[in-house]
């Protein structure tokens, strides 16, 4: 991450009360095959803050009557996402994870900004643990590690704008292992002429997050990543609809 993009995600910050296990809705452990997905909000958004893309698609997304449980958690809390994960697999609750457990688990990870580097550094915390993963999908990331994709992953998606400075997205990902994960693209977008409606950010996002706030508050964006989504579910919704990849 350049030191400027540091600078100002710093001047970013949302003061926020810490969120609990408590504050989450999906049941512990989950129903046998259903799906879980989680998204990391960028920067030190708050969790409470409703105008946040990341948790506008996780209330989108939830269906816990088609199995699909939905929640977002800020990236300075992974602890608390490796804490949902575990609890929602073990179904036999005997504190511990048994390798059919974890054969069966169904994770999507996605997010935003530095949300997006929470996704691949949970990732790699799962395939230690030899847990599989769905699907990742970055929006705009920015870590310095978030490039190489983890072999537990099965498909993998980048969306990314440069038309910054001060911050701007990862432009690549790549799979650690291609045998085992796919790339489904890396997939740029451009705001020089493009116009966002950002009435709904902060002064400070507005004046200092440029391009990589309009990518965050584009409707377009989400509606990409929902696709990806959906389509990693396996959801009837979105049965019949073009690919998010164009195929």
């Amino acid at each position: 991450m350049h030191a400027l993009s540091v600078v100002v995600l710093g001047f970013m910050v949302t003061t926020a009360t810490a969120q609990v296990l408590s504050d989450l809705t999906t049941p512990l452990p989950l129903p046998r095959g259903s799906t879980l997905v989680i998204g990391f909000l960028g920067g030190w958004d708050s969790w409470k803050d409703p105008d946040r893309g990341v948790r506008k698609l996780a209330l989108e997304l939830r269906e816990p009557s088609a199995g699909v449980y939905a929640e977002w958690i800020s990236n300075h809390h992974q602890q608390l996402a490796m804490k949902l994960i575990l609890d929602a697999l073990d179904w036999n609750r005997n504190g511990r994870l048994d390798p059919e457990e974890k054969a069966s688990a169904r994770i999507i990870l996605y997010g935003q900004s530095l949300g997006g580097g929470a996704v691949v550094a949970m990732a790699r915390r799962l395939q230690a643990l030899g847990i599989p993963i769905l699907l990742t999908v970055q929006v705009d990331s920015v870590s310095r590690h978030d490039g190489v994709i983890p072999a537990n992953v099965a498909e993998a998606a980048n969306l990314f704008q440069h038309d910054g400075p001060p911050i701007m997205g990862r432009r690549e990902i790549r799979a650690a292992d291609p045998l085992r994960t796919r790339i489904l693209g890396n997939f740029q977008y451009h705001y020089q002429s493009k116009k966002i409606d950002m009435s709904s950010a902060s002064w400070r996002r507005r004046a200092l997050g440029g391009a990589h706030t309009k990518m965050e508050l584009d409707p377009q964006v989400w509606e990409r990543v929902g696709d990806f989504i959906r389509g990693a579910i396996g959801s009837t919704e979105t049965a019949g609809r073009p690919r998010p990849d164009g195929g």
